[in-house]
Formats: C-alpha cells, sequence, structure tokens
C-alpha cells in the first residue's frame, strides 16, 4: 500500500541518519523518522511528501520523512527526555527543537555517534578508517553547557525556541542544556518584538542579550572575552566562539596533540577560517614564529590581530579559497590548521592545501559528513590520515567534534 502524506505507519527503526534522524523502511522506500531509536518500532506520521500531494508525487519520491507519534516498543536506551518540551509524549508540532538526541541515555548517544561517523567515513573517505570513540568532555549528565541560545519572538510576542524541523515558535519553561544564568535571562523575556534573541555567556559568566527584530535598527553587538588558558579572546558577542564551555580548550588540546614535535620555526604555518585566532595562537604556542591566519569576517580578522599582538601574525582577510589560490608559491608551510564551517572545506581548498605541500594538516571538523568527503579528497591526493579524535561537545543533540591529523 503506498501512503499519503500524513497517514500513521508502523515502522522498524533500523539506524541512525546523519542530522539526528533515525531510518526505517516502508515498501523498499526508506523513511527518515524523528524522535526513534535504532531497534524500536514506532507509529510514525508522514509529514514529507507535504499534506495535500497527489499519490502520484508520493509514490515518486525517493525517501519520506515522519515523525513519531507513539513509541510501540521502545529501546533499553529510552529515557524521558532531558528537556520535557520536548518529549515524545507531545504532539511532534509542539516539541522544542535542538536537543534532538535527548531522550537517548547519554553513553547510547555516543555509540550512535561514532556509528555516524562511522557509516560516512566509510561512504565518502574510502576504505581503512575506523571512527574513534566520541569523548565525552564532561562527567555530569549532559545538561547546562549552553553559553549560548537563541529564541525567536512570533507576532504575538510569544517567546522561545523553536519546533523541531519548523518556524514555529513553542513557548516554554525550562532550557535545560543552556548555562544556568543563561536559563534565567531566556525565561525572563517577555513581550519583546518579533525577531530574534541572541543570549550569550561571556568568560566572566556576564550574560548579554542581542535582540534582532525583524524591522528597525539592530542593536549593536557587545565585544566580550574569552579565555583559552592564560589567553584572552576579544570577540563579538554574536560573533564565532564555541558554545560549550570547555570546548575550546578541548579542541586546542587536540590540535596540541596532533601537531606536537611538527612544528617547525623557521616554516610558515597557516590558520584557516581562524575566527579570531584560536589555533593561530595553538601553533604560535608550539613554537612557530611565522604565522598566517585568514578568515572571510573582517570583524573576526581584527580581533585576530589584537588577540594576537604579542605573535608574529598576518591576520588576514579573505574567503580561504581565494587566499590559497593567490598563495605564493616560494613560501615554504609547515603546519596547516583548518576549522571550516558546517559545509567543509572542499575540492577547491583541499586542493589549494596540496599545493601548498606542508609537512601536517590538522582538520577540525563540525560536521561527519563534510569531513569524510574531505578526507576522502586528501587521501586521493596522496595524503594518510594519521589519527582522528572525536569529542562530544554537544550532548543530547546530534553534533559532535572531530580532530583528523593528516600527514603526506
Amino acid at each position: 500500500m503506498t501512503s499519503s502524506s500524513g497517514q500513521l505507519l508502523d515502522l522498524d527503526i533500523t539506524g541512525i541518519a546523519h542530522g539526528g534522524t533515525f531510518i526505517a523502511r516502508h515498501e523498499g522506500r526508506v523513511v527518515f523518522v524523528s524522535d526513534a531509536i535504532p531497534g524500536e518500532r514506532v507509529r510514525v506520521r508522514i509529514t514529507d511528501p507535504a499534506p495535500g500531494s497527489s499519490a502520484e508525487a508520493a509514490a515518486k519520491k525517493k525517501f519520506w520523512r515522519g515523525e513519531t507519534v507513539e513509541v510501540l516498543e521502545p529501546s533499553p536506551h529510552r529515557r524521558a527526555h532531558v528537556w520535557p518540551e520536548a518529549d515524545v509524549s507531545r504532539a511532534p508540532e509542539d516539541r522544542a527543537g535542538g536537543a534532538d538526541l535527548g531522550h537517548i541515555e547519554l553513553s547510547h548517544q555516543r555509540t550512535l555517534k561514532r556509528q555516524v561517523l562511522q557509516e560516512a567515513l566509510d561512504k565518502f573517505a574510502g576504505a581503512g578508517l575506523t571512527a574513534p570513540e566520541v569523548q565525552a568532555v564532561d562527567e555530569g549528565d549532559g545538561t547546562g553547557w549552553r553559553t549560548r541560545v537563541s529564541l525567536h519572538v512570533d507576532d504575538d510576542g510569544i517567546v522561545g525556541p523553536f519546533a523541531a524541523r519548523s518556524h514555529r515558535v513553542i513557548p516554554v519553561s525550562s532550557h535545560p542544556l543552556a548555562r544556568r544564568r543563561v536559563a534565567a535571562e531566556a525565561l525572563s523575556q517577555k513581550n519583546a518584538k518579533p525577531g530574534r534573541i541572541d543570549l550569550v555567556q561571556s568568560a566572566d559568566q556576564q550574560v548579554h542579550v542581542i535582540r534582532r527584530p525583524e524591522k528597525g535598527k539592530r542593536q549593536p553587538a557587545d565585544v566580550i572575552i574569552e579565555r583559552v588558558g592564560e589567553r584572552a579572546f576579544r570577540v563579538d558577542a554574536d560573533g564565532f566562539w564555541q558554545v560549550h564551555p570547555r570546548a575550546a580548550e578541548t579542541l586546542d588540546a587536540a590540535v596540541r596533540r596532533t601537531l606536537a614535535d611538527r612544528v617547525d620555526p623557521e616554516l610558515t604555518h597557516l590558520d584557516l577560517y581562524g575566527g579570531v585566532g584560536l589555533f593561530a595562537a595553538t601553533l604560535a604556542d608550539l613554537g612557530a614564529r611565522q604565522i598566517v591566519t585568514v578568515e572571510s569576517s573582517r570583524r573576526a580578522t581584527e580581533h585576530a590581530k589584537h588577540n594576537l599582538e604579542d605573535v608574529d601574525v598576518a591576520a588576514v582577510t579573505a574567503r580561504v579559497d581565494r587566499y590559497l589560490d593567490g598563495f605564493s608559491g616560494d613560501t615554504k608551510v609547515g603546519a596547516v590548521v583548518l576549522d571550516p564551517p558546517r559545509a567543509g572545506a572542499g575540492r577547491a581548498v583541499v586542493d589549494g592545501i596540496h599545493a601548498l605541500k606542508p609537512q601536517a594538516i590538522t582538520y577540525v571538523a563540525c560536521d561527519p559528513v563534510a569531513l569524510a568527503r574531505d578526507l576522502g579528497t586528501f587521501r586521493e591526493l596522496g595524503w594518510n590520515v594519521a589519527s582522528l579524535e572525536a569529542f562530544d561537545l554537544f550532548p543530547h543533540s546530534h553534533h559532535f567534534e572531530v580532530v583528523a591529523l593528516l600527514t603526506a
């Protein structure tokens, strides 16, 4: 029988997909299902094809999407959701988004994240790579880590997160993933203008409230200070910095491990997608004396110059691919650190890095599929993946970070 959108199906969940959904099959077609766990049997409401789609259009879809509305045979790893407003007991359209694995026992979340990474490596990076264990960063229950939270305000003045996979604002009475002060400030927001409200807790524990109305003048963001070890980093409150309070130090330590004894002070070292200079500072601490950090955001580059004023660093505002395209072939390159956005570096950047003939490459990745694609390209060019580490810096969500070392 062919399903139409909105129909209920009882499905067996067989796996997890990248992006926080789970895999079932119906009449040979893959169905991506939210709020489930591999091994469960769940009742699913089909949401894509969209309501009103013809039977012919639905039949042509290569895959469907659906929402769990009832758990028929629960996994032993299922728990009450850490965020009551996102629990499966609520109607799918009323579940807060942002904690798509919050119904799963924490250690099993990490098992599933490792599985996602392994499947991405197998599919895109070539044979022979083994995904590492996804390491816990905190010993707690995986809550209270978000130093940054975005809320939305609808036309009725309701303030809250969006529903999962929706732009519908959900009023909530808790923010369990947020730092305590951020959660309190979030719950105090009332009767704001339609738009977005960003809450940011800096290293001094102060919570900065940034209002982004749909209409009218946008509020300029504060400049805040973040810290890694003894070094302070100036950054715009609405600029990029890691969300977990231990993320920057965790990734800094991982990059140090990959490049220990690999930084030749006589060579030039590159920090690509460098932001405000976190990994340029790492390179300097490892002995680099000639560093270039490349970042497309002018504001971030300005901060990087200030943050690294004690280091011989050239902070360049440019797109990484364009910078590499114009790089001087006479410069001998030692280590390259790259921390690209979620889409990954891509073929042009990988080719550009390869052309530099660096001694080592450390890749910091926030997306396992994009990482695997780029690793596959590097391997095609003759690079070896010497090490992989993975870190659960976003508990109760599908996100995690991976640090890879490539050597020639």
